[in-house]
This record gives C-alpha cells, sequence and structure tokens, in this order.
C-alpha cells in the first residue's frame, strides 16, 4: 500500500463540479493499494501517518503529529500510485489490486483514521476527482506500507 502524504493549510475534492470532501489543516492523503495488499498494511499506515511529526511546534520544528496539532484528513483513492513506469512509455497497473479488493481496503483505510479520532473527509472512489491542495510547506512524503516496521 502507497500513500502520498501532504501537509496542507486546506485540501478538497470535488467530483461533478460538488465538492465531496474538504479539511482545513491537516493531511491530503494520496491512497495506493496494491495486489497482497492486508489490513496488517493498513494498521501500519495508518499507525505511522497519525503519528508522524511533521506538523511545526512553536520553535517551528517539525515536531508534532496529526493527533498533537488536532489536523484533519482528506483520503483519496488512487491507482496510479501503484503503476509501473520502468519499461515502455505507457504505466502497467499489473500490480494495481482490483477494484472491489481495492475499494473494501480503502474503506477500511479511512475507518481505522476515524476511529484514531481523526476528522476524516474522503473523495469517492473510482471517480473522475478534482483535487485542489494548499500546501503548507511544502512537505510531501511517500509511504509504502511494505518498507514500515
Amino acid at each position: 500500500m502507497i500513500a502520498v502524504i501532504q501537509r496542507v493549510s486546506s485540501s478538497s475534492v470535488k467530483v461533478d463540479d460538488k465538492i465531496v470532501g474538504e479539511i482545513n489543516k491537516g493531511l491530503n492523503i494520496l491512497l495506493g493499494v496494491k495486489k497482497g495488499d492486508t489490513s496488517e498494511d493498513i494498521k501500519k499506515l495508518v499507525n505511522k501517518i497519525v503519528n508522524l511529526r511533521i506538523f511545526q511546534d512553536e520553535n517551528d520544528k517539525m515536531n508534532l503529529s496529526l493527533l498533537d496539532v488536532d489536523g484533519e484528513a482528506l483520503i483519496i483513492s488512487q491507482f496510479t500510485l501503484s503503476g509501473n513506469i520502468k519499461k515502455g512509455r505507457r504505466p502497467s497497473f499489473d500490480s494495481s489490486e482490483t477494484p472491489d479488493v481495492a475499494n473494501k481496503l480503502y474503506e477500511e483505510f479511512v475507518e481505522e483514521f476515524k476511529k484514531a479520532g481523526i476528522n476524516t473527509q474522503t473523495g469517492v472512489f473510482g471517480a473522475y476527482m478534482d483535487v485542489s491542495i494548499q500546501n503548507d510547506g511544502p512537505v510531501s512524503f511517500i509511504i509504502d506500507s511494505k518498507e514500515l516496521n
């Protein structure tokens, strides 16, 4: 499971010109589900993200977590994150999970964020979305659940 997390001052997502998810200070999370991902990947990834100290403290040091700043999360499914562009000119999505399984894991990921006490908004799985991101920093990280302890 791959996540691109971006620290934001605000973020929103539209489907058919209608805002379906919107947050203020927090994290915009683009989530890609790969074949073989499990609930264990979700737990590791959620734990890492909600506790990652990437928000500024009173001394302008990245020392506070999403939980510490009472931040919000906007979680958007993005299957292209598991695309392979190493060979040729057209991406291969052979490692992307099937839509039905990916949606189930995406929903489980969202629920784990809510259980952690994070105000969580989402996009619409499988929809064409227009995402607006007001980066704060910018501060962005790519996290692969398979690389976490």
